[in-house]
């Protein structure tokens, strides 16, 4: 039998039907029987894999062969503007089932949580600081609101793993659980993390059920263009990419909101079309400039860490990085928004402005 026959029939039917699948992805084919089957895990492939449907598919499977009710299901990511992002797929997504999605985070207006408290959909998107709120406000009753719980997905695990933040998941995860009563499935999803058998044990915490780890097999896709040059500004910076690559999607990363600003400024001075995000902007801004990069072809979005989580911007060129970004697990992150259209490489082009940024970026491509 095989995994899309394990899955509930009006789970088949739509995928075939509505969504025009043909097939399962051959990871998602893998992956699926072990989350039928309860087992908490960690799901590594690469970003717009699927990683999204591989999780919901037996999560929504299980909701409807089992017969849940209430809220069932909680879907974490890191920030907000992820959440947003995938709040119309799962959305839909349940729709189809008869199901109900919500999403809850600091910019829902009240009357949209409220709404969630008096009738719990069956999935809530939010993040780990807003379901704390949940946990301590007088205003919720988190212990009828959980109590039902069954399955929590966390996307872009690697983000929270090995900082404050990573503990703090932990807490929030053993609180609902206690209130649940049981012991709740954790599926943990990324594109990239170096130590995925110690991180499925790590968020795991206190549950006794088995654990496993799903890794994508080696390929092609491993391959990377990584380039290291040294321009020494911002102003050269913005210089080499108006001349490099011209006639394609750019995408450029910065450390601060400041910078994102002046390297904006300095590529419309060259008249480059010129994109930028990051988190002081509005959501209405953000938005607008997003989905006017995604739209164009030859232009350059400059952004701070906000895109380098899984949000679409649709397919991308080149990824070009100014001075290093924090982390080996970043500079992964990051370089895996390109090389996903047959024929490509991932690729990743470093740019240092200071001699120290140089000598970190050169080490960072080393231990990658």
């Amino acid at each position: 039998m095989s995994s899309f026959d394990r899955l509930h029939p009006a789970l088949q039917h739509h995928i075939v039907n509505s969504l025009g699948w043909r097939e399962l992805r051959p990871f998602q084919e893998a992956v699926i029987p072990e989350i039928l089957d309860g087992k908490h895990m960690i799901v590594l492939a690469p970003t717009a894999g699927g990683k999204t449907e591989a999780a919901f598919f037996p999560v929504a499977s299980r909701m409807l062969t089992e017969g849940w009710s209430g809220l069932s299901v909680l879907y974490l990511c890191p920030i907000k503007a992820l959440l947003n992002n995938l709040d119309v797929r799962l959305d839909r997504y349940c729709t189809l089932l008869g199901r109900r999605s919500a999403l809850w985070h600091g910019d829902v207006k009240s009357s949209a949580r409220k709404k969630i408290l008096r009738e719990p959909p069956d999935m809530l998107l939010t993040t780990p600081e807003s379901l704390e709120v949940m946990l301590v406000s007088p205003n919720v009753d988190a212990r009828s609101l959980f109590r039902n719980l069954q399955v929590v997905v966390i996307d872009e695990i690697h983000a929270f793993a090995g900082d404050d933040r990573g503990w703090h998941l932990l807490s929030v995860l053993e609180r609902v659980s206690k209130l649940s009563g049981r012991e709740i499935q954790r599926l943990g999803l990324s594109a990239t993390v170096g130590n995925p058998e110690t991180l499925v044990d790590w968020l795991a915490g206190s549950c006794a059920g088995p654990r496993d780890v799903f890794l994508p097999l080696e390929s092609s896709a491993s391959a990377a263009d990584v380039q290291l040059d040294y321009v020494g500004s911002l102003s050269n910076a913005a210089v080499v990419i108006s001349r490099l690559h011209r006639g394609e999607k750019r995408l450029v990363f910065v450390d601060s909101r400041a910078r994102a600003e002046q390297l904006a400024s300095e590529l419309r001075r060259l008249e480059v079309t010129t994109f930028v995000t990051h988190s002081s902007l509005s959501q209405e801004q953000r938005n607008q400039a997003e989905e006017a990069f995604a739209s164009r072809q030859d232009c350059v979005i400059v952004a701070t860490s906000v895109l380098e989580l899984g949000i679409d911007v649709g397919n991308l060129d080149r990824v070009i990085q100014i001075d290093s970004p924090p982390t080996v697990s970043s500079f992964l992150q990051r370089m895996g928004r390109t090389g996903r259209r047959a024929g490509t490489l991932r690729n990743c082009l470093y740019l240092a402005t200071k001699d120290e940024t140089l000598i970190q970026a050169a080490a960072l491509i080393e231990l990658w």
